[in-house]
């Protein structure tokens, strides 16, 4: 089987109101809302692959948060990259990269909108976590892996924006 490394992110903002919301994507071929991302090329990593198909899909710039990981050892002489939250693989469907099925190797982060930049290449929704659990054309993987960081994102992030979540209350 074929598998192909892509990277897609949960990004959040605060609104007016200082509520947390989640951007999301209409993705055509799907017909529903996912979060941005796609195919790590030759020459990026994941984290480098992510920040390009933010800018791409939602128009904004981003801090990502740092995954879970070790640190590495004092004067390593290697460059680290930022790691993701969770690396998951799922069954893709024939696309523009691979006519045939495959696996997608998907490099998942976190991060948090920083400015707005240029017009997004797609329909952006930036929603919140009620909207998110009762949107019908929201595939249930985004769903629950969204929830789960809403409840928690205020804490991750450092910030004082207030959520609907656990970490809001």
């Amino acid at each position: 089987m074929v598998k192909e490394a892509t990277a897609t992110a949960f990004v959040f903002r605060a609104d007016e109101q200082g509520a947390w919301r989640l951007g999301l994507m209409f993705h055509p071929r799907f017909s529903g809302w996912l979060t941005p991302g796609g195919h790590v090329e030759r020459d990026e990593s994941p984290a480098e692959a992510v920040t390009r198909e933010i800018m791409e899909e939602l128009g904004c710039q981003v801090r990502l948060l740092a995954g879970p990981s070790v640190p590495l050892p004092v004067s390593y002489p290697h460059h680290s990259v930022p790691a993701p939250w969770w690396i998951v693989e799922m069954r893709a469907s024939p696309d523009n990269h691979t006519r045939v099925p495959h696996v997608h190797l998907d490099h998942a982060f976190v991060a948090v909108h920083v400015a707005d930049v240029c017009s997004p290449e797609t329909r952006v929704w930036w929603v919140s976590e009620r909207e998110l659990a009762e949107a019908a054309d929201v595939p249930e993987d985004v769903r629950l892996a969204g929830k789960g960081l809403f409840a928690d994102i205020g804490a991750l992030a450092g910030s004082p924006v207030r959520g609907e979540g656990r970490a809001g209350r």
